[in-house]
């Protein structure tokens, strides 16, 4: 009676060790589409930006995000990200505009990000008087289950060389000579 069972058993064991030896079919390729996604996330925010409605540019980002600018520590979440956003918005002076030239996808389709150039103009703390800052920006995006979000947003303001932290500037010692 034993024997009667075993071909089926061999048979079936074989079915099964067959459909686990196949390779699963290769994940369709979706980069092209959602960097795509990113551009028109980014575009979305931009047009929050100009409405200075902080509530909707926060919502284009993460729960865990992180916001770093020059001179301010980093926005650590969307409480902090929040906070910082309020006040800038609130800025009579705002503007902002920025360009992504550069948005690449991770080929597991779940990080991309996005690289560019922006202006912004707002009041100078100091002088009261409106100020305008150009500079790069760097966003890492994550896909989440309602679109694409930043996770890390990277603004860096240009400065020319010689002025950077006095790099390159030459100085002169007491006799005139120059010296670095």
């Amino acid at each position: 009676m034993k024997s009667r069972y075993a071909p089926g058993f061999v048979a079936g064991l074989a079915l099964i060790m067959a459909g686990c030896s196949e390779t699963p079919p290769p994940a369709p390729d979706t980069r092209t589409a959602d960097a795509k996604a990113i551009r028109d996330a980014e575009a979305a925010m931009l047009a929050d930006w100009k409405a200075k409605d902080a509530d909707k540019i926060l919502s284009h980002y993460s729960d865990d995000a992180n916001l770093m600018v020059a001179n301010a520590p980093p926005a650590k979440g969307r409480d902090a990200i929040r906070g910082v956003l309020k006040e800038v918005v609130a800025d009579k002076n705002l503007a902002l505009n920025f360009s992504a030239s550069t948005v690449e996808v991770a080929k597991s389709g779940d990080l991309g990000y996005s690289q560019g150039t922006y202006e912004m103009t707002a009041t100078n703390p100091k002088s009261k008087k409106a100020e305008t800052e150009t500079g790069d920006y760097v966003t890492v995006y994550k896909k989440t289950p309602t679109g694409w979000k930043a996770a890390q947003d990277i603004v860096t303001p240009s400065a020319p060389a010689r002025a950077a932290a006095g790099v390159g500037t030459p100085r002169r010692t007491k006799g005139g000579r120059r010296r670095k």
